[in-house]
């Protein structure tokens, strides 16, 4: 045989083994399956048949070169370790094969505590009796335990400390904390009366924007919310112009020949008009303090359409918040 006919005989993987070869190891698999999960249960089976039966799937497995092969090899391992684990749970350690009495019986025969003590006549043996008073010979069994052991001997107690103090437990009072009844004070109780809005309300501020779109007629959006004085006023004013759009009352769109974003008032659509298939359409309008700038410097914007709105005011009890 070459070296290259060797090597491949000793192949862990051959796919081109013989079909022939391969048909047998399968068979064989499935013999020993059976055999294991056959009509007889894994208990009848015996320790020494269990044995025999892994020496033969080990020397089965040695000619396994395929996948499918050695996946059926691992199915047959596993049975037999649940065959294993079942019989072990069954066995009973040491059943029958150690008598505790007896064998202290015989320690105590041993250390010369039980002397045979025959009657006076003599004449039946089964009748004897021990004697019990005798003290027991402890070095005696000492020196043969030390015979098998090398631990040195050393004092110990057998059951622990001859007297035991048990630990009380000590609860710790905890020191109350006194507050000063004085120092304490009681929340201000508010009512429905004592919040007095201001004059400034949103309803009052679209319908003055809408009087100001009737003088005013179709106007450049940026010169109408741009407040140059007041960034947060100036979007106060595109909030109030939204409501108007979303109600139909004002229209808003770009003039084809300047490019500028106009709104003007328009008239109120009605539900024949949404029947009839008018659509609402929504923008989302990006205003920043940035663009609040660029709009003052391009439109040229120095004083506001709309006045000038004094800061809101809120009365909660008996103070004025801003």
């Amino acid at each position: 045989m070459s070296e290259d006919e060797a090597g491949n005989s000793g192949m862990a993987y051959d796919p081109d083994q013989d079909p022939e070869e391969t048909r047998n190891i399968r068979k064989q698999f499935r013999s020993l399956e059976q055999e294991l999960t056959g009509p007889q249960e894994n208990n009848d089976l015996s320790t020494e048949e269990v044995a025999d039966k892994l020496r033969r799937a080990n020397a089965l497995f040695e000619q396994v070169k395929a996948i499918n092969e050695a996946t059926k090899d691992s199915n047959l391992l596993v049975r037999f370790s649940n065959i294993s684990a079942a019989k072990a749970r069954a066995m009973k350690s040491g059943s029958g094969a150690f008598d505790v009495d007896d064998f202290v019986a015989r320690l105590i025969t041993y250390m010369g505590g039980r002397k045979p003590v025959s009657p006076a006549g003599g004449e039946d043996e089964d009748e004897s009796e021990y004697d019990a008073g005798a003290p027991l010979d402890w070095e005696r069994i000492a020196r043969r335990a030390l015979a098998k052991s090398r631990r040195v001997p050393a004092m110990d107690f057998m059951l622990g400390p001859l007297s035991i103090e048990a630990k009380k437990r000590t609860v710790a009072k905890r020191a109350k904390l006194e507050k000063n009844k004085e120092d304490l004070k009681k929340p201000q109780e508010v009512t429905e009366e004592d919040i007095t809005r201001s004059e400034n309300e949103t309803t009052k501020n679209v319908a003055n924007l809408e009087r100001i779109l009737e003088s005013t007629g179709p106007v450049n959006l940026f010169k109408l919310i741009v407040n140059p004085n007041d960034f947060g006023q100036s979007v106060e004013n595109m909030f109030y112009l939204s409501f108007l759009i979303r109600d139909g009352k004002c229209a808003f769109q770009i003039e084809e020949e300047t490019g500028e974003p106009v709104v003007m008032l328009c008239e109120q659509p009605t539900a024949e008009d949404y029947e009839e298939g008018l659509a609402k359409h929504q923008i989302v309008f990006e205003f920043d303090m940035e663009t609040w700038r660029r709009a003052i410097e391009v439109f040229e914007i120095t004083k506001p359409i709309i006045p000038q709105r004094p800061k809101s005011e809120m009365r909660i009890g008996q103070k004025w918040y801003g």
